[in-house]
Formats: structure tokens, sequence, C-alpha cells
């Protein structure tokens, strides 16, 4: 069963950490010093928070997130027949888990990803090359928002 993701830049992640813990009812099941992540089963939603001094804040962008290769494939296969260029990162580190993914920005610029997560990382991860994704209407700085010249290197 997929799961919807949201990663959302902020600025105070320990302020941020305890008002979505009230507003979920439930603690993060992840914790670093510039992260933290739930894995909501209601809403089945896998919410990530960091702080990058080089990020948006607010919304970064949102995904999907699969169980299986099967379900990669098909998500995949749901990517290619959108109407954008779709990159295919493969094997990568983000936000300290070790996953496959591919990214696609809708016509407004809004990125979305799919990733199969396949274990956990002790580094945050870098950023694809984004750029051939870009569009106009992405915000400047966000991470992993694609932006022809200016995508942050270190974000995930």
């Amino acid at each position: 069963m997929k799961r919807f993701h949201v990663h959302v830049g902020v600025t105070d992640l320990d302020r941020s950490i305890a008002f979505y813990a009230n507003l979920f009812g439930a603690e993060p099941a992840v914790v670093k010093s510039d992260y933290a992540k739930w894995m909501l089963e209601d809403p089945r939603i896998n919410f990530a928070i960091s702080m990058h001094e080089d990020a948006a804040k607010g919304i970064e962008h949102v995904g999907l997130q699969v169980e299986d290769q099967a379900e990669l494939a098909e998500v995949y296969a749901r990517l290619k027949a959108a109407d954008g260029p779709v990159l295919e990162e493969g094997a990568t580190t983000c936000c300290y888990a070790k996953s496959e993914k591919s990214w696609i920005a809708d016509p407004d610029g809004v990125v979305w990803e799919a990733f199969l997560t396949e274990g956990g990382s002790t580094t945050y991860g870098g950023s694809p090359d984004l750029a051939q994704l870009a569009s106009a209407n992405a915000a400047n700085g966000a991470c992993c928002v694609p932006q022809a010249a200016s995508a942050p290197a270190t974000c995930c």
C-alpha cells in the first residue's frame, strides 16, 4: 500500500517537532539534529521536516512512498505517462534513508517524488540534479525543488 509523503522545511526543529507531535498525537519515528519524520497510519503519511539554511520554508515537495518493487514500477509508469520530464535518480541517499527514486514536477512546479526506501543511513544525503524539471513557478531555494541554475547542492 502506498503512503503519501510531504516534506516541510522549518526554521526551528524543536518547536516544529512539538507542534507536529501534538497535531498528529504521536512522536516522530526518526529524529536527527536537522530532521524528523513521522510514519503515520491514520492518515497514512510519511511526514518529514528538516532545517537547512539554504532550503525554503514550508512545503518543499510531496511524493508517493511505495512498499515494494512492483508498486515502484506501477508509480514509475504513471510518472512517465504524466506530462513532464521524469528524472530517474535511481539508488540514492536522502533524508537519512537509502532509497530508489524518480522525480517529476507538475505543471505549476510542484515537485513530486516516487520512492522505495530500502534502509537507513547515517548521513542526510545529497540532491540530484533536478534542473531538467525546472519550472518558473518553483519556489526559489526549496529543498529538492528543481531550479535551472540555483538548486542547492547539499539538500535531499
